[in-house]
């Protein structure tokens, strides 16, 4: 007698809001409605005469025996996905499909990208910036570059650099900071904040020792593209994260308000699909990745040479 499986459209709802959290998340991810979410997954509900989340004025969460139902069916979807990358011949020439944050996408990845087109010139690669979890292999990415602290389990993590810290901002901003004997007094500037960052300017100063400096205020901004740009507009000091903010300085846009460097906790992962070592064009891709991020990948510590002359002036 043949399984009775329930409605697949719906499990794969299930998987997609119970992995976000969120079938507002789900919707995006799936190209459909919140609606269409939402009623999907009641009906399935209906069919298997259990509530799978916990619906709250702020937002949806597992319950006890959704969370349970969840790794089954994750893991089905995984297999399934496993299988088809399997079969023979099965679109050998898709492109890479990696997952990036904008601000790295951008500065980072992008123009290194020649180079791989150079030495690759038939294999294609596909960059999602979006803002979203990424779940391996349903999504149907290979490859992910993550900022984190350290490697999270269940998946393969290789380092690429972590980031460095330093104060940046326009030159001429900076000819405005200067006292009459030419100190840089950081104290009086507007300091530009990332909401979204997990190391600020609180970071630099606990490291750097520096005082005098308020933090409560300034500018605030969603993004560290938006900060880099603020300050490169003379709107105040922006925290720069190296090397995403090299290029700013190579060219003059941004100089440094301060030399003192402080090693970021956390570093840029190259997280990969479970299928990434079976097909020969993801093996060059990782190692030619891992090969260009070397460079970047510098020892971590902390450079406070003229921090507390800098901001007690």
């Amino acid at each position: 007698m043949p399984l009775r499986l329930p409605p697949l459209p719906a499990l794969r709802f299930f998987e997609a809001a119970g992995r976000h959290q969120s079938f507002k998340l789900a919707a995006e991810e799936l190209n459909v409605t919140p609606s269409a979410i939402s009623h999907g997954i009641v009906g399935l509900e209906q069919a298997l005469g259990v509530e799978l989340f916990v619906r709250e004025p702020r937002g949806i969460s597992l319950t006890a025996t959704g969370a349970d139902y969840l790794s089954y069916v994750s893991e089905a979807f995984s297999l399934i996905a496993i299988g088809t990358q399997r079969l023979p011949n099965h679109r050998a020439d898709r492109p890479i499909a990696l997952s990036c944050a904008p601000t790295l996408a951008s500065r980072w990845l992008l123009p290194r990208l020649t180079g791989f087109r150079t030495r690759w010139p038939k294999v294609n690669v596909s960059v999602d910036t979006s803002h979203r979890q990424v779940g391996f292999p349903v999504d149907g990415f290979d490859f992910a570059i993550r900022l984190s602290r350290a490697p999270v389990a269940g998946t393969a993590w290789t380092r690429l650099f972590g980031e460095r810290l330093v104060p940046v901002c326009s030159p001429a901003y900076l000819a405005s900071l200067r006292d009459e004997q030419g100190n840089i007094a950081l104290r009086h500037a507007t300091l530009i904040h990332v909401n979204a960052a997990s190391e600020d300017w609180q970071t630099w100063l606990d490291a750097t020792g520096a005082d005098g400096i308020d933090t409560a205020g300034g500018l605030r901004v969603d993004t560290i593209q938006l900060a880099f740009e603020a300050a490169s507009l003379g709107l105040g000091v922006a925290l720069g994260r190296r090397p995403l903010v090299d290029g700013d300085l190579s060219s003059g846009a941004l100089v440094e308000a301060c030399s003192a460097t402080v090693a970021s906790a956390g570093a840029y992962w190259l997280v990969s699909a479970e299928s990434s070592d079976r097909r020969p064009e993801l093996i060059d891709f990782k190692r030619w990745l891992v090969s260009e991020a070397e460079p970047f990948d510098l020892p971590s510590e902390t450079t406070s040479p003229d921090s507390r002359r800098v901001e007690s002036s």
